[in-house]
């Protein structure tokens, strides 16, 4: 297996202070269409890429592999020229793409969006090591996903000094975000899946130039997305070997937000998430009334709460101050067990994982109570996984500790022994 030269643990400590570093500091003409790309590609790209973006005009990808129909098999491919002519991505190779994909709700196929990268230059015998990396909350709505923005809603200062260290890396929208259609919002199931195709989708992109080696990385609900990545892995993608999951503050389940909501307690941070919870669960399911749910403020200003572009945006930090927690009390006992029920069916664990996971959590976190993660890492342990955990009591939803999760990321490529806290 390939590993990034890094010249003995000098050099390893070299590359993930590189790393932190560049990450901690972010926290072209038309062309004509070549004969190979059929006109029905066109047509197919301007349905699933009929979001507004500052990505200038994209081109086909006309070298990427279009064959086949199942899972990670692409529907369209372009470039991404606002990413890659911006200083943090001049130096990657980037291809927004539009894939198949599977619902982790019902199993049934879906169409999503993402974008994939690769260093410049030939890869390595057996091709680039792959890490898909899973982003946190960005929003609801098609026009929310990380692809449409050149910057990938912040996920870009993460990707680019990967890439640049000679990994390709892969970031899934999630679903019904990036193309139109509704996003079940902290559906781990769903963004892991999602996540896994990234990574196939990657493979097509650039054919023959990346290994079927990789790992997850994640953060938030971009955390819990890598932790269900690793559950189904195994079964879902035989043919890739992932060889470790990071998830990072995970989101692994909030069903105790529907007992915060009752008692009035929900923090400012789980009020903004709450309401993106009920939305989203409202979209799928007509039989939740959003109304047994929002009263005052939140109810008044709904709109403004779910947005993720717009004036409505600017104004979202504004309103969530005015909010107070009594505001999403569920009206009915009916109201706050079918809301539980929906939460239970997403929370984390599901199944065994398939790989060691490491989870990076804080005592402070605002947003996903320590108790709550350190639950589901006990159900995870009982389920017989492999587990490495950083629990830091001082530190909040935001203050990831990168150099510790990077190295234990670069200690799983390097086929360095793990360490299992589960014992």
């Amino acid at each position: 297996m390939w590993r990034p030269s890094v010249n003995g643990p000098a050099g390893w400590a070299k590359a993930i202070l590189a790393l932190v570093t560049a990450m901690a500091f972010v926290i072209g003409g038309v062309q004509l269409l070549p004969l190979a790309v059929p006109a029905a590609t066109w047509l197919v790209n301007a349905s699933y890429n009929a979001f507004s973006s500052l990505q200038g005009p994209p081109v086909p990808v006309t070298t990427a592999d279009f064959s086949g129909s199942g899972p990670g098999s692409l529907v369209t491919a372009t470039t991404m020229p606002s990413v890659t002519q911006t200083l943090a991505g001049r130096n990657l190779r980037a291809v927004r793409v539009v894939y198949r994909s599977t619902s982790g709700d019902t199993g049934s196929p879906t169409v999503v969006s993402g974008s994939v990268f690769t260093p410049l230059g030939a890869p390595p015998a057996g091709g680039w090591p792959v890490v898909a990396v899973g982003h946190g909350t960005v929003g609801i709505d098609g026009p929310c996903g990380p692809s449409l923005s050149p910057w990938l809603e912040g996920a870009l200062s993460f990707v680019a000094p990967l890439v640049e260290r000679g990994y390709a890396v892969s970031v899934a929208d999630y679903e019904g975000l990036g193309v139109k259609g509704l996003h079940p919002y902290l559906d781990a199931r769903t963004a892991g899946l999602n996540m896994i195709d990234s990574v196939r989708a990657l493979r097509h992109a650039f054919p023959g130039q990346t290994s079927t080696t990789w790992a997850a990385f994640g953060h938030s609900q971009g955390g819990a997305a890598a932790w269900a990545a690793d559950e189904q892995a195994g079964g879902y993608a035989p043919e890739l070997q992932l060889i470790g999951a990071v998830a990072a503050a995970p989101a692994a389940d909030v069903t105790k937000f529907v007992d915060l909501a009752a008692a009035g307690t929900l923090s400012r941070e789980q009020r903004l998430s709450m309401t993106l919870i009920v939305e989203s669960l409202a979209r799928r399911h007509p039989d939740l009334n959003r109304d047994d749910f929002r009263t005052g403020v939140s109810a008044q200003d709904w709109a403004v709460l779910t947005a993720c572009q717009g004036s409505e945006l600017m104004q979202r930090s504004a309103v969530a101050d005015k909010l107070t927690g009594s505001e999403f009390a569920p009206r009915t006992p009916e109201a706050a067990a079918m809301l539980r029920k929906f939460l239970q069916q997403w929370a984390l664990p599901q199944r065994a994982l398939s790989a060691p996971m490491s989870v990076w959590y804080g005592g402070a976190d605002a947003y996903i109570n320590a108790e709550w993660t350190r639950a589901a890492i006990a159900r995870a342990c009982a389920m017989g996984g492999t587990v490495t955990i950083e629990f830091q009591p001082g530190k909040g939803h935001s203050d990831v500790d990168l150099a510790t999760q990077l190295q234990w990321l670069l200690d799983r490529f390097a086929g360095r022994p793990v360490h299992n806290d589960c014992r």
